[in-house]
């Protein structure tokens, strides 16, 4: 079971970069080849690479003060209404550079709040999802949707199953009244144990809880309080992310009062209790922020070398192409990521116009592409096979990344890795840091104040 040290945490669990892409989104730029995106699709038909869809729904209802995500508002469903024909319009765009054999493996809808739609909207872009992809039928892929629990009933969740979603990802963020006040947030357990509930009985197969840590008023005891209470109901994934109080750029944080905010000590202890819980309670620590039940697929994938990471997080799909569709949406084809413009207005002049919405991106050489590849295998293995991955990308590991190992050593002498020449291992307790021990590989973080990322842990 993961020891976790209050020192280490101190040492190393400061901002960082997530690392959901390398290189990371700082980096995207608007220089990118014209053809870019044609020629990454076309490459991708022929190698007939399944497809990862996502649809990033702006709408909420309501605001939450602690949120950094591109959202709108607004209780004006005609906004939504004119946003849906236009990322319809897009899926048309996009899938006319889809060979239609491909098989989409995963599809995630988030936001915002993607259950901020009616029932009508919601099915009518299922469809038209299905009349422009090849969605799979049988269930066996991971199709998955971000729910509000005050936004879903009974009757909703199963109209979401019978569409064919078979994840949820719900957004608990805390449990204690004084601090869902604090952060405008009011959902009491019983709705989230309803919510749970509704899931299991129309056969939901994972479900995935979202909290946050370092919110205001948040304590140890608080947030052991919460997790009690969520690990009674057992869903198969638990996300804890740390909350980055960022008030100069997130205009909506203000609203947060800064001396209720957790001391950094008091952060650290709440997650040190909360990942000694989880882990007790039968929950395998993934990594970073993410934990899962043994039994859940996520925790066998990782045990089975089979885990890859993307915009999606931690995902069973690392060989599909990831499609992401909407405003702000991110892509990930091949050796090519493209963003879509963030700002509402612009996303919409660029499909009025029947262009791709593309804003910014980065198109990764072999040395991207090498260093990509390090630090995802051992954020998701934990563990790197030197002679394979010198034959697969033909280099001298030792003379390629002298400078890293320089940093390695030192992280062995504190027992937080191993290696020898065969072999790259982060060990049980240096999993805790993880994205501290990959950024040595990072070429680019030397250039960048790690100020804006958020923290480690």
């Amino acid at each position: 079971m993961q020891d976790w040290n209050e020192a280490l945490i101190g040492r190393y669990g400061g901002p960082g970069p997530r690392y959901t892409s390398y290189p990371t989104a700082p980096l995207f730029h608007e220089d990118l080849p014209v053809d870019a995106f044609v020629e990454a699709m076309e490459e991708g038909n022929k190698a007939r690479r399944p497809l990862s869809l996502y649809a990033h729904v702006p709408f909420c209802h309501h605001v939450c003060y602690y949120c950094a995500c591109n959202r709108i508002i607004t209780a004006d469903r005609s906004l939504a209404e004119r946003y849906l024909q236009h990322l319809k319009k897009e899926i048309v765009r996009v899938a006319q550079h889809v060979d239609s054999r491909r098989q989409v493996t995963q599809l995630h809808w988030g936001g915002g709040t993607p259950t901020y739609l009616t029932d009508a909207q919601i099915t009518e872009l299922v469809y038209h999802l299905a009349r422009h992809f090849n969605l799979r039928e049988d269930d066996r892929g991971d199709y998955a949707i971000e729910i509000d629990p005050r936004t879903v009933n009974r009757a909703r969740l199963g109209l979401l199953r019978g569409l064919g979603f078979n994840r949820l990802s719900i957004g608990v963020q805390d449990l204690n009244p004084l601090v869902q006040q604090a952060v405008n947030r009011i959902q009491s357990y019983e709705m989230i144990s309803d919510t749970l509930g509704w899931a299991r009985d129309f056969g939901f197969k994972s479900i995935n809880v979202d909290l946050i840590s370092g919110l205001p008023w948040q304590t140890e005891m608080t947030m052991a309080r919460t997790l009690e209470q969520l690990i009674n109901l057992k869903p198969e994934r638990i996300s804890l992310y740390g909350y980055a109080h960022l008030p100069d750029r997130f205009k909506i944080q203000r609203q947060i009062d800064d001396a209720a905010l957790p001391s950094p000590t008091e952060k650290i202890r709440m997650n040190v209790r909360a990942g000694r819980m989880l882990q007790q309670s039968g929950y395998r620590f993934i990594g970073m922020d993410h934990f899962a039940l043994e039994s859940d697929e996520m925790a066998v994938a990782q045990r089975n070398g089979l885990l890859h990471r993307n915009f999606q997080g931690y995902t069973l799909h690392g060989d599909a192409d990831l499609l992401g569709m909407g405003v702000s949406a991110i892509s990930q084809v091949g050796n090519l990521y493209v963003q879509n413009h963030k700002v509402l207005s612009d996303w919409q002049a660029a499909i009025g116009q029947d262009q791709l919405p593309h804003h910014k991106g980065y198109l990764l050489d072999k040395a991207d592409l090498i260093r990509r590849d390090i630090i995802m295998k051992l954020l998701c293995d934990l563990r790197l096979d030197i002679p394979a991955f010198e034959q697969q990308w033909e280099i001298c590991f030792r003379t390629h990344f002298a400078d890293a190992m320089v940093q390695w050593r030192d992280f062995a002498e504190q027992g937080l890795v191993v290696f020898n020449d065969d072999t790259l291992i982060i060990t049980e307790q240096g999993r805790l840091v993880s994205r501290a021990l990959v950024q040595p590989f990072d070429a680019y973080l030397g250039n960048r104040q790690t100020k804006g990322f958020s923290r480690i842990i």
